[in-house]
């Protein structure tokens, strides 16, 4: 006989198969919360929602779990009840920087050992923002210093701006995670440009 102890053991104790089913989780309106990172919730959490009916399945995995008196198959697309109303203003972060940048040195176009460089550099009062901020690999940084553009004879691939949401978003669809579930697809790209 199987005691409370042990069935808690074996079900966090699963094959590492069902710990690698995430559930894409969409807004009300079926648009991913967010494209980069991509919305995912770990298949628990996606469980956790629907039971607590805060979400509606939309597709499901192959695979179960069960309770002593449950068995649900594993959600591998969730959709909100409640619509989240997305974020008007994009945070200055390093990772939304890189994003904005489209992850590449603004200066030589390579996307390997990414910092940040200031523009006009700090010691001549360039100050921290999105106009002033770029990303740069660490070879034009440390050839850049803190010399202005002119002097160093370095131009920008772009003018640096403060992006907008929905322009982040879309540069975030140009850089999908590693595995992407076939029932994802339709969900991910289905608001983009249909090709001639």
């Amino acid at each position: 006989m199987q005691t409370d102890s042990d069935f808690r053991t074996e079900f966090v104790r699963e094959p590492m198969a069902r710990k690698m089913h995430p559930a894409l989780v969409l807004n009300a309106d079926y648009r991913p919360l967010s494209y980069y990172p991509l919305s995912l919730w770990p298949w628990q959490e996606a469980i956790k929602a629907v039971w607590l009916d805060r979400v509606d399945i939309v597709a499901e995995y192959d695979h179960v779990v069960r309770s002593p008196r449950h068995e649900i198959k594993i959600p591998s697309v969730v959709v909100l009840k409640d619509y989240v109303k997305p974020q008007k203003r994009v945070a200055f972060t390093r990772f939304n920087l890189f994003l904005r940048d489209e992850f590449c040195c603004q200066y030589c176009g390579s996307m390997g050992n990414l910092t940040f460089d200031h523009v006009i550099p700090r010691a001549r009062g360039g100050i921290t923002s999105w106009e002033n901020v770029v990303a740069a690999c660490q070879k034009c940084n440390l050839r850049k210093g803190s010399k202005s553009l002119r002097q160093i004879g370095m131009q920008l691939k772009k003018t640096p701006r403060a992006p907008e949401c929905e322009q982040l978003r879309n540069v975030g669809r140009k850089f999908p995670p590693n595995h992407l579930h076939d029932s994802w697809i339709d969900f991910l790209y289905w608001d983009s440009e249909l090709e001639a």
